[in-house]
């Protein structure tokens, strides 16, 4: 009986408005699914056109919520309040299955239907050995560089090669590399490269603390190289307006850079000359849940739509309408994919990315990386000291999960 105690009074509170509310209107259309998002208006729009063409018979709304998640928590399976799906990334799937709100999507569809699907992106919407999320698209960090001032044969492919290149180019207001040094989800990618990383599945944080610790130290000499202030907007404005010849960011930046005038370079991540390893960023997998209360009350369309999101053309038409990396590989075959320098760039990045964890314990993991990264590389305070403190702070925010 243990889990959540967050969630188990959520859980009572949509138990109770389901009790008050009943059924509502939306509930008793078998044939109309209504779908929450956060997405992009491109995305959606190209969503949209395809499904309306592939399902004729079956009405399908997309309605936008900017706090998705905290609606959830809220509404959960109530059919006068909830949706019947969602399109959300994959590392929020643990906290809605505690909730048991989700049904996993291979009760309604097959298995072996998922065979040609990258594997980092079925991993990604796993947990508990449960498949509950279809995958839709994927985004990692990509190392961009500008080629007016870091040439193609200039790029680094490891990482002494890319601190040699930092300290001949920065000074003066110009550095020869930025990224959001203090911020956990970027960090991750110099953990991962160290083997380390900032949770496991069972829970456990800094289950190789080593390796952690290794890697703030090493990391250190390129922080020491780019401005403190780390916030995205300085990072990306470093970048535009060419104070920066290479960074670590994803494909959001790209329209930008393209606007700014940047002839925009994409290359793969930099090894890391002690252990052999690249940096490895995470990976956010877009997909689709189901709600229990649909699958159950409203199966035979649900299962439609699924079955029509398996098809290729979907990650085709979501990577020419917003440059998203297809999930299923293979679109990757198709022309309109594979002449797509950022969708094939991430498309080799998901070999070594690893997907954010999905396990409700990694919310309070991203404080407690923010707060260690902001000790040791702003603050300056010794890594073994931030460190424990950094491991008590979880410790103690995990337990009270429990």
């Amino acid at each position: 009986m243990k889990r959540f105690l967050a969630l188990t009074l959520a859980l009572l509170i949509v138990m109770t408005m389901a009790a008050c509310g009943g059924s509502g209107g939306k509930a008793a259309d078998p044939n109309t699914l209504v779908v929450w998002h956060d997405k992009e208006a491109a995305v959606i729009e190209a969503l949209q056109a395809y499904l309306d063409k592939a399902l004729p018979d079956i009405t399908v709304r997309f309605e936008k919520k900017t706090s998705l998640t905290d609606s959830l928590k809220l509404v959960g399976n109530d059919p006068s309040s909830a949706p019947d799906l969602f399109i959300f990334a994959h590392d929020k799937i643990g906290v809605f299955a505690e909730m048991g709100i989700l049904t996993p999507v291979t009760e309604l569809i097959s298995q072996s239907e998922l065979s040609g699907y990258l594997p980092m992106t079925l991993e990604a919407a796993t947990y508990n050995g449960s498949l509950y999320q279809l995958p839709l698209y994927f985004e990692t960090l990509l190392f961009m560089y500008n080629r007016r001032y870091m040439q193609d044969e200039e790029v680094p492919t490891t990482t002494e090669e890319l601190l040699a290149y930092m300290k001949e180019n920065t000074g003066r207001g110009r550095y020869g590399f930025v990224e959001q040094h203090s911020t956990a989800y970027y960090s991750a990618a110099w953990i991962h490269g160290f083997g380390g990383s900032i949770i496991d599945a069972d829970g456990t944080p800094f289950p190789d603390q080593q390796a952690v610790k290794d890697a703030l130290e090493y990391h250190l000499k390129f922080v020491d190289l780019m401005p403190g202030e780390t916030e995205y907007s300085t990072v990306n404005t470093l970048f535009l307006e060419g104070k920066a010849d290479a960074t670590i960011g994803g494909p959001w930046m790209v329209p930008s850079a393209r606007e700014a005038n940047i002839d925009l370079g994409i290359a793969s991540m930099p090894t890391v000359d002690k252990t052999g390893r690249a940096l490895a960023p995470y990976s956010g997998v877009q997909g689709i849940h189901v709600l229990t209360f649909a699958a159950q009350n409203k199966t035979d369309a649900v299962q439609k739509l699924l079955h029509a999101l398996l098809d290729p053309e979907v990650g085709v038409v979501l990577a020419q309408a917003s440059g998203c990396a297809p999930a299923n590989s293979a679109c990757y075959d198709d022309s309109r994919v594979c002449d797509d320098t950022l969708v094939q760039a991430m498309r080799t990045t998901a070999e070594i990315a690893v997907p954010m964890p999905n396990i409700p314990e990694m919310d309070v993991m991203w404080t407690v990386v923010g707060n260690l990264l902001t000790d040791v590389n702003l603050s300056k305070s010794g890594i073994d000291k931030a460190f424990a403190a950094a491991l008590t702070q979880a410790n103690s925010l995990i337990d009270a999960m429990h």
